[in-house]
């Protein structure tokens, strides 16, 4: 179940979704998504996540970062989770910590806004309605948009620079992204680790990772052909790139999507 989020805040955060997980799960995969989520647990329910070795027990409220890795996840049913998926370029917006710490790590929220965050997790833990707990959580990103006003020019370029970064097709060319903004390939990739938490090349890739994966998923195109209309040079470097964010090769993915069914593929597409 999707929400939208209120006007001010839909140029840097994508939706709201709410994912009720009914059967148990049990060390499934969950990929890149090119986006850093803020996730509420808005039930009994447990999660636990495995990223980079490290095991970690959803909280209330947890940022999930940008991950450039395969990560697993296991959740009881029963569980229910509020996400507020954020852009790449907006991410800084929100949470004040350079967002390199973020990345491939799944951080207690409290440790970022300290009791703030517990206030905002008993009023959604409260609230009667899912319109309700969306409009609590509009009132506490607005809060934040607000507050960090003086990044908003810097985080304007950022996002213009990952829509062209986007639009490139095949191959990524930093020269091209860095002088159209006349800044130095150095100083361009600063800002993304700082402001997105990873480098625009890593970002590029995890853009045509995820175009990969829609149509991995929802075709039964040959992969040479999927391999080639994504920008890989072949289908060999199409499967080792795939297998690098996932730890499994894309047959196995489709194998795994007609086992698991509805369930697996929210997991995926979220990035849960």
């Amino acid at each position: 179940m999707q929400f939208a989020p209120a006007d001010i805040l839909r140029p840097y955060v994508k939706n709201y979704t709410l994912i009720s997980i009914d059967n148990d799960l049990t060390d499934e995969v969950f990929y890149p998504s090119g986006y850093v989520d803020l996730v509420i647990n808005v039930s009994e329910g447990n999660a636990i996540t495995f990223i980079d070795g490290r095991r970690r027990k959803l909280p209330g409220v947890e940022v999930l970062g940008h991950l450039t890795l395969p990560s697993r996840l296991t959740v009881t049913k029963g569980t229910a989770v509020l996400i507020a998926r954020i852009y790449p370029y907006a991410s800084s917006l929100f949470f004040a910590d350079s967002m390199s710490e973020f990345t491939n790590y799944a951080t207690d929220a409290y440790g970022i806004f300290s009791g703030e965050i517990d206030t905002i997790y008993y009023s959604l833990m409260e609230a009667e309605s899912n319109e309700q707990r969306v409009a609590l959580l509009d009132r506490f990103l607005i809060g934040k948009l607000i507050k960090n006003e003086k990044l908003h020019r810097k985080s304007a370029m950022i996002g213009q620079a990952c829509r062209h970064l986007f639009s490139m097709g095949d191959s990524y060319d930093s020269k091209t992204l860095s002088s159209h903004y006349g800044l130095s390939e150095r100083y361009l990739e600063k800002l993304f680790v700082d402001m997105v938490g990873i480098s625009p090349r890593a970002l590029f890739s995890v853009h045509r990772f995820n175009k990969s994966l829609e149509l991995v998923l929802s075709s039964g195109r040959k992969l040479t052909s999927i391999a080639y209309d994504c920008g890989y040079y072949d289908q060999s470097h199409f499967i080792k790139e795939f297998t690098k964010f996932t730890g499994i090769t894309p047959f196995e993915a489709r194998a795994s999507l007609l086992t698991n069914g509805e369930e697996f593929q929210q997991v995926v597409n979220i990035g849960f």
